[in-house]
């Protein structure tokens, strides 16, 4: 009898072993058919179905990074960009060792211009194999990217050296070297990507800035006749060697090249520009006026169609500065500043053309814009906050002279400048301010007659 029950009992559980194997095995095998259905409608981009199928899949398998990692691609595709993001952390989460998740999320936060995130996930994936030649580049690529051109040096010169012929790492280096102001290791890293790519245009256009840079004129010449073989159907082309060889003195040589060019490009803005830059570049330096007149000639009818780029109207307008016609020179100079982006040089132009005309209110906006575009390291910084200043007391504006000359002070300015400035303390009503000013120019110069003379009027 016991035995029996036994036997009975070990039957049962036998049956429900079956059983349960049999639907685990039933539960696998339809995950894989719904993985497996997911992969071809996202091969045929059936977004919706393979989404649906992934969704399936998952519900049978919540711990699939798989499933997770397809669905996430399948949004993606669709434009979902924040349904991939979560599919792409869940695989992360679910196996942590896997780098294509990882890659993946980086991808899509680069794509957004999420640059630092895309930098972690990156980095994620060099972490988990730091033998990955593909994520040490998509790393270096984002912290340049990020601002931080140094610290994608390491990565770069990794993907580089794990894949000597992959041209875009030795580009990117290249480009890293050279805001680094490492020229010379710059220069080679291009070398490099040329040799690896010699198609890749942007490579050779970078090596031949780089060169210009260094006065390296006929290297640079050579990059740019190159590109022009590699790329003959675009007048710019001609019109950089004609740039370049005009910037290192050979305005004749640029001349027969623009000619040759404004033959096979007939009535090209471009090639025309480029034409009155040149005659412009050179009667500048050598006050001709027949060359003005020449770049006047070329300028004008590009200038004034109505989709002329600000640079070339912003040209015209200091050709007509130079040549005299103040009147027509800032109104197209006003023109310019108008057209994004402007150059700092168009608005410096513009105010020297509207303080000889006298008309101040347009000088202190030209100068307000260019002081509020130029980088806290540029060398006229100073000089054109003190420029501004000087309109704005000569306006009857002592309040906006006090904060501009405040900016061009630096750290040890004159007796004579800090006299000024503390006239303009005065003139702004905020005495205890002009009485810390005098004592600091006083402290340099006691004797200096217009501070001890702004002492007497503070007594």
């Amino acid at each position: 009898m016991k035995r029996t029950l036994a036997w009975a009992v070990l039957m049962t559980l036998v049956v429900v072993g079956i059983l349960v194997a049999g639907l685990a095995l039933r539960k696998d095998l339809r995950f894989k058919d719904l993985v497996a259905r997911g992969n071809r409608a996202l091969t045929a981009d059936q977004t919706v179905a393979a989404i649906e199928a992934f969704s399936g899949a998952i519900a049978l398998n919540q711990d699939s990074m798989v499933a997770h990692l397809r669905r996430g691609e399948a949004y993606r595709k669709r434009g979902e960009i924040e349904a991939a993001i979560r599919d792409f952390r869940t695989a992360i989460h679910v196996d942590p060792s896997a780098v294509r998740p990882a890659e993946l999320l980086g991808d899509v936060n680069y794509e957004l211009g999420r640059f630092p995130m895309a930098v972690e996930a990156y980095r994620r994936c060099t972490t988990i194999d730091d033998r990955n030649a593909r994520a040490q580049y998509k790393l270096g690529l984002a912290l340049y990217r990020a601002g931080n051109a140094a610290g994608a040096l390491v990565p770069l010169r990794q993907a580089a050296s794990l894949d000597p012929r992959m041209a875009e790492a030795q580009y990117m280096l290249g480009l890293s070297l050279k805001h680094a102001n490492q020229p010379a290791d710059a220069i080679r890293a291009l070398q490099q990507a040329i040799s690896a790519s010699p198609t890749l245009l942007a490579a050779r256009e970078e090596l031949a800035g780089v060169y210009a840079d260094q006065g390296r004129i006929p290297e640079a010449v050579e990059q740019l006749e190159k590109l022009a073989s590699l790329d003959p159907n675009r007048p710019e082309r001609q019109a950089a060697i004609a740039l370049a060889q005009a910037r290192a003195g050979h305005a004749d040589i640029a001349l027969a090249v623009l000619g040759r060019a404004a033959e096979r490009y007939r009535d090209n803005p471009v090639i025309y520009t480029t034409l009155g830059r040149v005659w412009f570049e050179s009667a500048e330096r050598a006050r001709d006026r027949a060359g003005l007149r020449k770049a006047l000639q070329a300028l004008a009818p590009v200038a004034r169609g109505a989709d002329a780029p600000g640079d070339t109207v912003a040209l015209y307008g200091e050709a007509l500065v130079l040549s005299g016609d103040l009147v027509r020179g800032e109104i197209t100079l006003r023109q310019a500043a108008d057209l994004l982006p402007v150059s700092l040089d168009t608005l410096i132009w513009l105010a020297d053309a509207a303080e000889r005309l006298g008309h101040y209110p347009v000088v202190r906006t030209a100068l307000e814009r260019w002081a509020a575009l130029a980088p806290e390291s540029h060398p006229n910084l100073r000089a054109v906050y003190e420029r501004i200043g000087d309109l704005a007391r000569r306006m009857g504006d002592p309040g906006a002279a006090v904060r501009a000359w405040r900016i061009a002070a630096g750290p040890s300015p004159s007796p004579r400048f800090l006299a000024r400035l503390a006239d303009a303390e005065l003139a702004a009503g905020d005495t205890e301010a002009a009485r810390r000013t005098i004592a600091l120019g006083l402290g340099q110069d006691p004797r200096h007659p217009t501070l001890r003379a702004l002492q007497r009027r503070l007594q």
